[in-house]
Formats: C-alpha cells, structure tokens, sequence
C-alpha cells in the first residue's frame, strides 16, 4: 500500500484526505500515456485510486489538456466532493508532470 496526503485550498476551504492507492495505483503511468497522446484523443480518460478518493479525469481541448482532479468522501458515505481544474500544454508540459508524479510515488514515505 502507498498511503499520501492531499490537500487542496482555496480562498474559503481546506480539504485534507488521506488517499489510499496499491504502490500509486499506476498514477504516473495514465499521466505518461496522457503525455505520449499530445496530438489529442477523444472524450475523457479517467484513473481512480484504490478506494476512490482521488479521481483524475482528462480531456484534450487542442492547444491544451484539462485536468480535473477530484478528492472525494469515501464509501459508502460519498456525502461529499471537492473538484478543481488545472490545464497543462501537450507534449511537454504533460511529460513533465508524469515525470513529477513517478518521483513523487517512488520516494519514501515521511
């Protein structure tokens, strides 16, 4: 198990949830193959982690890709969500990010 916290903040809210994922749940490698689609896809690509607190979905918009990364109750309550967008560029920007996230999910724990 890989265990990390998330936290999302805004002008008027903090969330903080502890996300539950099987060694990453293979969150680099959907950022990486997001990357290598630069040239666009169709309709929306989506990861969830182990116990659905954290969903990633995708959408390319041409000059750009949408990322909305949702934190969510866990089961069965789902009582509630919290959803926020980021737009990155293709190619790059995208491969950066997979880069990122692969460093991140293989450093040790705290």
């Amino acid at each position: 198990m890989r265990d990390f916290l998330v936290t999302a903040q805004g002008e008027s809210a903090r969330i903080e949830v502890m996300v539950r994922t099987w060694d990453g749940d293979g969150l680099d490698v959907f950022l990486a193959e997001l990357a290598e689609g630069f040239r666009g896809w169709n309709g929306t690509r989506t990861w969830r982690s182990l116990e659905d607190d954290l969903t990633l979905s995708a959408e390319h918009a041409g000059s750009h890709v949408r990322l909305t990364w949702g934190l969510h109750d866990r089961l069965p309550d789902d009582e509630w969500r919290f959803e926020m967008t980021t737009i990155h560029a293709p190619g790059e920007d995208m491969r950066r990010l997979a880069i990122e996230m692969r460093t991140f999910l293989e450093s040790e724990p705290l």
